[in-house]
């Protein structure tokens, strides 16, 4: 790690001593038979799961309640964004945004909130005309073997020293301590680097949104590298992003990495990119349409298993009540749309839950999706 990197990990906290990788067989795609969705909620900003075992019927474990709740592992006592990934070792690594959205005026307002009105009195942690809306500097992350037992790091962006390259308008450096947000992070592996990369959102102040990533240990406890810029939209005739991106998911299939991220150019919409490195530069693809023209956000891309057919799965937060919509792929050049959650002649069905966000999808065995049936029906 470079002298100049400093990080603050807050609570670290291990709830017990996870097995490692050599005490633990690592199941290959032909050992999975299930699926583990995350999501967060806005009632609660914590932590939800829910699990299918043919890819388009979903079931919430613990009847839709909190598997975590965010005010017990979050700086701001809350969680959005939850994404998961099954590594190389097997292991779950699962990365949120450190984040609560309203204020105590807010909750007043929405009375089944009340409960969490003392968490902060000011709308945001930090001013909004100064650091934007949502503003918050540290995400949380969390590993498993099994989805039950946990270990977890609090990442805290504004404490460190190393350059953020990016300068105001004065051409002035803005340091790590004037972050804006830290959003949505993903974990994917970088087999070249032989590290695990966390992409994310980010923003100094109240400027543009641009996706940045850093290299985690295989513990997930602590930086391995300086962040730096990942993808940004086309530069303006001032040389600057000309729009924000936000909501960066990265799968990889044969030697190909694909990019889908929420493009603001106009409302809010998802768009496709390609890079044979995990890193960049990244070729935005142009014909990429998901057939959905209301704002949508939050992709995830997933695999089904044992077929060649991948589901882009994404929050469209702009249909009443929220859901989630679908499209499907072959080849990464046709995208099938599916449709919503429910919907009529649409395939992907919920049993017990409702207005679920920004979720994200891994594979499972289907002894290990019995046994998180198991544990928490007894509890």
């Amino acid at each position: 790690m470079k002298k100049n990197l400093t990080l603050t990990l807050l609570a670290a906290l291990s709830m017990m001593v996870l097995p490692t990788p050599a005490q633990k067989k690592v199941p290959t795609e032909a050992d999975m038979g299930a699926y583990i969705m995350v999501y967060h909620k806005d009632q609660d900003h914590s932590l939800h799961m829910a699990l299918s075992y043919d890819s388009y019927n979903w079931t919430a474990l613990n009847d839709d309640k909190p598997i975590i709740c965010g005010d017990t592992i979050a700086m701001q006592h809350g969680i959005r964004d939850p994404h998961i990934f099954r590594g190389p070792d097997g292991g779950f690594y699962l990365a949120m945004t450190d984040l609560h959205l309203f204020s105590s005026k807010k909750f007043a307002e929405m009375s089944r909130f009340s409960k969490l009105s003392e968490y902060r009195e000011t709308e945001w942690e930090r001013p909004g005309e100064n650091y934007g809306w949502g503003n918050n500097h540290g995400l949380v992350l969390m590993k498993s073997f099994d989805l039950i037992h946990w270990t977890r790091t609090n990442l805290d962006f504004s404490k460190l020293s190393c350059p953020t390259g990016i300068t105001d308008h004065h051409g002035n450096p803005i340091p790590w301590s004037e972050v804006g947000c830290t959003w949505a992070p993903e974990t994917v592996y970088d087999y070249e680097a032989g590290h695990l990369l966390v992409h994310f959102t980010t923003r100094m102040k109240n400027g543009t949104e641009m996706i940045f990533y850093v290299y985690l240990n295989d513990d997930f406890t602590q930086m391995l590298s300086e962040p730096k810029l990942l993808f940004e939209a086309p530069h303006d005739k001032n040389g600057v992003p000309a729009y924000t991106v936000i909501d960066s998911d990265i799968c990889k299939v044969g030697d190909t990495y694909h990019l889908f991220y929420v493009s603001h150019e106009k409302t809010a919409t998802i768009k496709h990119a390609t890079s044979k490195n995990i890193t960049g530069p990244y070729i935005i693809d142009d014909k990429y349409n998901d057939g959905i023209d209301v704002a949508h956000e939050a992709p995830n891309c997933w695999k089904r298993i044992g077929k060649d057919e991948w589901v882009v799965m994404f929050d469209c937060y702009a249909v009443k009540p929220h859901n989630f919509g679908f499209v499907e792929t072959k080849d990464f050049q046709t995208f099938n749309t599916l449709g919503f959650f429910d919907d009529e002649n649409v395939p992907m069905k919920r049993s017990n839950f409702t207005e679920q966000k920004h979720g994200a999808v891994a594979p499972l065995t289907v002894k290990e999706a019995k046994a998180l049936e198991k544990y928490w029906k007894r509890r």
